[in-house]
């Protein structure tokens, strides 16, 4: 919300905060969120599954550690110390202790799973490849410390990217899996979770773990089959996941959607955008297209449309399913949630258009004859920066409500 409001207002707390501050902080808290909002659910979800699982000293061990570990790299970030790469700014001293709480983690999920009988069903495997990809991709994204690869700049830039758009098919893994547990438990049935179907999407969001990445290596001169790989791999697993998803709410009755209102929406939703964000990436992914657009906002819209049209929304019906399960929602809390949703849907839907037309705008300004000076640009841009800025200030309203109703339910749940 900040950032957007110092692109309307360049001047906007600049001296105390500059956008290359505010960039890597709202990364740090977005994908912060992704991953402990997935690990949260999956603490809950396999203490419900196996009740003397002992997961809450391990649990209090990874909150207290990635707590002070955020704290830390938050600090670093005000303090213009950016040691490490792109998305991963912080100083590398930190991979340490983040390493370490996967592994606790991982050590919990396994011990687990292996004390479990019979066949598993899809999202314990994709719940176990996530974390083991994680760790792996996590630190395949620090190898830069090693003069090996800083000594190679086509290498090192090749690593990272690799590394990770790897690491976005880990938390994938997580929050799918989560979507897929959700959507067994609501139904009243693990059928499907079991079924050939289940098990050809997890093969399919392992393919896209492994080999998706190179469509965002365009500019480094690879051999154009993989370009041609890349692309037809990326677009492949949400197809799938719009599919399962469409085809668990259709067989969902009257009454198991009213029970779980707000997780069904929220699970609807993310559809909505699988099928939004499906389009965008189908389109500059083209390689000629990706020329154009790399580098400006159409990535951001689609970055957008991913990490909160579907991972966020995927959380938030993993939460309101296990809050619903504690404590039911009353009918004037999940009318405030239909409302909070409402809003802030709207306002995010304003807010990715308006993306899509500033990448536009960008694009043109960069390939144009005409030669127009950034700064004169910028000023013609104003009216949709502001535009910018209203519609996240929306999404901001929006997501407060529903969070709002979301803590007081866990309060009512905790006493």
């Amino acid at each position: 919300m900040l950032s957007s409001v110092q692109y309307a207002v360049p001047s906007f707390i600049k001296n105390i905060i500059p956008f290359t501050v505010f960039r890597p902080l709202h990364t740090l808290f977005s994908v912060s969120w992704i991953f402990i909002g997935a690990i949260g659910g999956i603490f809950y979800y396999t203490s419900k599954e196996d009740e003397n699982a002992k997961f809450r000293n391990v649990m209090k061990v990874l909150f207290w550690l990635f707590a002070l570990t955020g704290i830390g790299i938050a600090v670093s970030y005000l303090a213009k110390n950016f040691e490490g790469k792109e998305y991963l700014e912080f100083p590398h001293f930190f991979y340490f202790p983040i390493l370490l709480g996967w592994i606790l983690f991982g050590v919990y999920y396994f011990k687990f799973l292996f004390s479990r009988k019979g066949l598993f069903p899809a999202y314990y495997w994709m719940w176990g490849t996530g974390i083991v990809t994680m760790i792996f991709h996590f630190t395949e994204a620090h190898l830069w410390i090693l003069p090996y690869f800083q000594g190679d700049y086509m290498q090192n830039l090749s690593m990272q990217w690799k590394a990770n758009g790897s690491a976005v098919g880990a938390w994938n893994m997580l929050v799918y899996g989560t979507s897929m547990y959700v959507m067994a438990k609501t139904s009243g049935s693990d059928a499907y979770s079991r079924s050939k179907t289940a098990f050809f999407f997890y093969f399919l969001s392992l393919v896209n773990l492994m080999f998706n990445w190179a469509h965002h290596v365009y500019p480094i001169p690879i051999a154009p089959w993989i370009r041609i790989a890349a692309y037809v791999i990326s677009m492949t697993e949400w197809l799938i996941l719009f599919s399962m998803i469409y085809n668990w709410s259709k067989s969902l009755s009257k009454e198991k959607k009213a029970v779980y209102s707000p997780a069904h929406r929220f699970m609807i939703l993310s559809d909505v955008w699988i099928v939004l964000n499906l389009l965008l990436a189908i389109s500059i992914s083209i390689p000629a297209v990706n020329y154009f657009t790399h580098g400006t906002h159409f990535t951001v819209a689609h970055a957008m449309g991913t990490t909160i049209g579907i991972n966020t929304l995927i959380l938030l019906s993993s939460i309101s399913y296990l809050l619903e399960n504690q404590n039911p929602f009353s009918e004037q809390d999940k009318r405030w949630l239909k409302v909070g949703t409402n809003i802030f849907n709207i306002s995010f839907v304003c807010f990715w258009i308006v993306l899509i037309v500033m990448g536009a705008e960008r694009s043109e300004w960069r390939y144009s004859e005409k030669n127009v000076p950034f700064a004169v640009f910028r000023e013609e841009m104003h009216g949709i920066y502001t535009a910018f800025a209203v519609s996240g200030a929306g999404i901001l309203i929006g997501l407060s409500i529903v969070l709002f109703y979301l803590f007081k339910s866990l309060k009512k749940a905790v006493k």
